[in-house]
């Protein structure tokens, strides 16, 4: 690798702690992951500013943190696509239009979600300008273990947030942790800091015999994975007593498009999903509707105590699945709450529907409790 790729610098947009994994990965090459500021009012002021009205929040946020890394000195900014019906397959040209528009010189480069692992070598490929392929393979499981490291900790932090006696507790040992993750340099260090962030996760005090709630979310991956895009749902719920499970997730997916067969445990979200969404959905269509709606039967399986489908407003795909919901509710008994996302979102009355459907789990699970005593006394 010569002297002038060291000093490359590549930026992602956030979707939750994905930047962390990437990061670690890229040093791998010698690059310099530039990751922008996290996504913030100004993020999303930018996206909005440039974008059309009627597309979709995670386009927003993801121009806006293009031209916050672009005008911190970043020369390549990094886009995700895919193929199929969502209109993701084409915003990756848009934003490129976009930032042409805009006058930023800075260098764009795809990452095709679909092509597996042949897409990150690819993709390495082209931003190094030579074939590494051992490297490019060192990098990308780097990526891979880091995504997975990060996903557990999000369970861990779930599981303590919604039990602390000191609101925030948790959270500022979840911090920690991801200060640990983002000095990892081997796979070494990723199995040293995994038993770390179990110690530190279990310094919260927290009441072993609180009431708990555990409620899935689902919903379009960029929104369920990105706290600041659903107004971190996880964090409201988890001060009432919620402990959440992300349905979707970065690590899910991996599995799905990226992670060879011959490496996967077990069934895949996507394998479970075109399982259990029959009869309700017989066929991908587009986005993560089929995900979205074997979810919801998935949770009743589990007797999960309700799920959460957050979506951005004019998803074509999350609306679709919205659609079904009504007709699941006759086989499954269990409280849905759909949450639809945009820039003009407002915080005081997403609280109270929130308040209010936890109210409504809760009496539906004291209920519950109260028959089972009753038929147990019979028997």
């Amino acid at each position: 690798m010569n002297k002038q790729n060291k000093k490359v610098k590549v930026a992602f947009p956030h979707m939750g702690t994905i930047s962390i994994a990437w990061s670690v990965a890229l040093r791998k090459f010698g690059v310099e992951a530039y990751v922008p500021p996290y996504t913030s009012k100004k993020t999303l002021s930018l996206g909005v500013k440039n974008s059309p009205e009627a597309v979709c929040l995670p386009y927003k946020l993801i121009l806006g943190n293009f031209i916050e890394a672009i005008e911190g000195g970043t020369d390549y900014v990094a886009m995700l696509t895919s193929p199929g019906c969502c209109r993701l397959g084409v915003y990756g040209l848009n934003i490129q239009s976009a930032l042409a528009d805009l006058g930023y010189e800075a260098k764009y480069l795809e990452l095709s979600l679909y092509d597996g692992i042949k897409g990150l070598f690819k993709f390495f490929h082209d931003l190094l300008g030579k074939d590494d392929w051992i490297a490019a393979a060192k990098a990308s499981i780097m990526m891979i273990r880091m995504v997975f490291a990060l996903d557990d900790l999000e369970t861990l932090l779930a599981y303590y947030r919604a039990r602390e006696i000191k609101v925030g507790e948790a959270e500022r040992h979840y911090n920690k942790c991801l200060n640990m993750y983002k000095e990892v340099k081997n796979f070494r260090d990723i199995n040293k800091i995994r038993k770390a962030v179990k110690k530190e996760m279990a310094k919260t005090e927290i009441d072993k015999k609180r009431e708990i709630l555990n409620v899935d979310i689902t919903g379009e991956i960029y929104l369920v994975g990105d706290p600041f895009s659903n107004q971190y749902i996880e964090r409201e719920l988890g001060k009432m007593g919620v402990q959440t499970r992300r349905s979707l997730t970065v690590s899910s997916f991996l599995k799905d498009a990226i992670i060879p067969k011959m490496f996967r445990n077990g069934e895949t979200h996507l394998q479970r999903a075109n399982r259990m969404a029959k009869p309700y959905l017989m066929r991908d269509i587009g986005g993560d509707a089929l995900e979205c709606v074997s979810d919801v039967a998935f949770a009743d399986m589990k007797h999960r105590d309700g799920i959460i489908h957050v979506s951005p407003f004019t998803c074509m795909p999350e609306i679709m699945s919205q659609n079904i919901f009504p007709a699941m509710r006759e086989d499954h008994n269990i409280p849905i709450l759909t949450l639809v996302m945009d820039e003009q979102s407002g915080k005081a009355g997403y609280i109270t529907r929130l308040e209010a459907f936890v109210d409504l789990m809760r009496r539906k699970k004291r209920k519950a409790v109260i028959e089972n005593k009753k038929t147990a006394e019979k028997v």
